[in-house]
C-alpha cells in the first residue's frame, strides 16, 4: 500500500489529525474544512489514479469528505492514523464509482443492442400475411403519428427500412449521437404502448 505524501510541509503549528477528527465527531465546521485543506490534494491523487479523470475525481473527493463528515464517529485511533482511514474512503469512492460507470455503459450497450435488433423482429411481424400482423402495423404506425417528427421518422426509417444508426444518420444528413437518441426517447414510448397493447389482449 502506498501512503500518500502529506500536503502540509508544517504541521506543527497546527492541531493533530487525531484532534481534527475529535472536533469533526463534535461537528465543528471550521475541522472539516481544515482536514480537506490538509489533504484534499492528497485524496484526490488517489481518487485520479483509479478514475483517471479529472472532473469525476473532483466530484469523488467532495463525495469523500462528506462521508468522512457523516461517519467520524466511526472511526478509531485503533485501527490506524486518520490519513490511512482517509485514504481508505476516499479508495472505496472512487472504486464506486468505476463500478457504477461499467454497469452504466453495459446498460447502454445492451439497450442499443435491443435498439438495433428488437425493430426487426416487430417488423418480421408486421409483414405476416395474416390479420394479426397487419393490425400490429397499423398500430405501430398509429402510435408513431404521435411521436415528435424527428424520433417518428428515425423509428420508421429503422423499423420498416431497416436501416442501422449509421444508414439513418446518412440518409437524414443527422449527427450519429442525435440518431441514437432520437430512437432511444421514441422507441422508449413505443414500447411502452407495445406493453400497454399486449395487456388488453
Amino acid at each position: 500500500m502506498i501512503t500518500p505524501a502529506i500536503d502540509s510541509s508544517d504541521l506543527g503549528a497546527f492541531p493533530s489529525d487525531e484532534s481534527l477528527m475529535q472536533s469533526i465527531v463534535e461537528r465543528q465546521t471550521s475541522a472539516i474544512a481544515s482536514l480537506y485543506e490538509r489533504y484534499g490534494k492528497t485524496l484526490k491523487k488517489v481518487i485520479f489514479q483509479v478514475l483517471q479523470d479529472e472532473a469525476e475525481a473532483d466530484d469523488v473527493l467532495q463525495e469523500s469528505i462528506l462521508q468522512v463528515w457523516r461517519e467520524a464517529t466511526s472511526y478509531s485511533s485503533a485501527l490506524g492514523k486518520p490519513l490511512g482511514w482517509l485514504v481508505t474512503i476516499a479508495r472505496r469512492r472512487a472504486i464506486d464509482r468505476v463500478r457504477r460507470r461499467s454497469a452504466y455503459s453495459r446498460a447502454k450497450d445492451r439497450f442499443e443492442i435491443y435498439v438495433e435488433t428488437e425493430p426487426r423482429s416487430w417488423l418480421q411481424s408486421c409483414t405476416e400475411e395474416d390479420n394479426a400482423g397487419t393490425d400490429i402495423r397499423k398500430f405501430l404506425e398509429r402510435e408513431m403519428n404521435r411521436l415528435p417528427a424527428f424520433q417518428s421518422e428515425a423509428l420508421r426509417l429503422s423499423f420498416f427500412n431497416g436501416l442501422s444508426h449509421r444508414e439513418i444518420a446518412a440518409h437524414t444528413s443527422t449527427p450519429l449521437g442525435t440518431v441514437k437518441t432520437r430512437l432511444e426517447l421514441g422507441l422508449r414510448k413505443l414500447s411502452s404502448s407495445v406493453r400497454a397493447q399486449r395487456n388488453k389482449i
